[in-house]
């Protein structure tokens, strides 16, 4: 028979572990590792919705003068909030009573065996989650997070975003280069005409895109597209576990995930200083209380995250797409 409350024992061991977990899914993506690298995960304490701040315009008052000419001391309001919903996601441990009591008898046989389906789930939740951070959100009926085809869309004139209608707010649209628009093939002799078009659209000064995420076909066109002398990785600051080649001052990185989740045809040019991936704090990949099922000799565990990828400035952002 096994251990008095040693199923509490693999609770609290799994619950200690909660970090672990989080950055095991912060690992898998190649987005969340590059905003896990500039501080861009932030822990959300709660709140009807997520709260993301913006900043969506210059300061109205600025004026050149002379000597004692009155200055302009309108107030003028440069800042406004996004409000993302929260999306929810879970995967679940659980073991029988034969395989506490009869199958794996003794603490360490045990524990060996809820390790294992929670590692197995772990996976499970970091390439959905991945693959939703690629997507536009309307997966499972609305529940899936709304990702980067919803944040740098393909038509951004049109859908709202954290609240905010783009049909009425030029200001939070995001950039796009579209080769069917622009009645070119996409190849590996037009990708990088295409990316020159769309990086003059999207940079601000010194404030640029850092990391390009693309799906295998336009990754594909993008690595045929380069010299010997061109095709230059950069472990010091590349995106570890990914293939990552080098465009200007940016990482350009191909997911696999990318693919499932944007389709093969999508290369996102991104500025990580306004993406946000904002988890709730008790949420965060963490295990609930285990749970004795009502009519099976059963233990069940879930484990679960909420929170959503929000965006600060979408004009910073854009997509080729076709």
């Amino acid at each position: 028979m096994s251990e008095p409350n040693l199923t509490e024992v693999v609770a609290t061991v799994l619950r200690n572990r909660a970090k672990e977990f989080a950055d095991n899914i912060s690992n898998n993506n190649a987005l969340l590792q590059r905003l896990n690298k500039r501080g861009k995960i932030k822990t959300v304490s709660g709140g009807r919705t997520i709260i993301q701040d913006l900043e969506y315009a210059e300061n109205a008052t600025f004026k050149y003068y002379s000597g004692y000419e009155a200055l302009d001391i309108t107030p003028s309001k440069v800042f406004d909030a996004a409000e993302f919903t929260w999306k929810q996601a879970a995967c679940t441990v659980s073991w029988s009573g034969l395989e506490v009591d009869v199958q794996a008898s003794g603490s360490e046989a045990l524990i060996d065996l809820i390790d294992g389906r929670t590692k197995n789930a772990i996976r499970t939740l970091a390439n959905n989650l991945s693959i939703g951070i690629y997507s536009d959100g309307t997966g499972t009926s609305g529940k899936q997070i709304g990702g980067l085809q919803l944040i740098v869309a393909d038509a951004p004139a049109t859908g709202t975003v954290g609240g905010i209608n783009r049909a009425n707010f030029s200001f939070w649209r995001n950039k796009y280069y579209d080769f069917s628009s622009a009645s070119v093939t996409a190849t590996s002799t037009t990708i990088q005409a295409a990316m020159r078009t769309l990086y003059i659209a999207v940079v601000r000064g010194n404030d640029k895109p850092d990391i390009i995420v693309a799906g295998s076909t336009y990754f594909g066109f993008f690595w045929a597209s380069l010299t010997s002398i061109q095709r230059i990785t950069r472990e010091d600051r590349g995106v570890a576990g990914f293939t990552n080649l080098a465009w200007l001052d940016a990482d350009v990185v191909y997911d696999g995930d990318a693919t499932s989740g944007l389709g093969a045809t999508r290369m996102y040019m991104l500025n990580t200083n306004y993406l946000h991936w904002r988890p709730h704090k008790n949420r965060n990949v963490v295990p609930l209380v285990k749970r004795m099922a009502t009519n099976q000799d059963a233990t069940v565990l879930p484990i679960v995250w909420a929170g959503a990828l929000t965006a600060s400035n979408c004009a910073r952002q854009g997509v080729i797409t076709a």
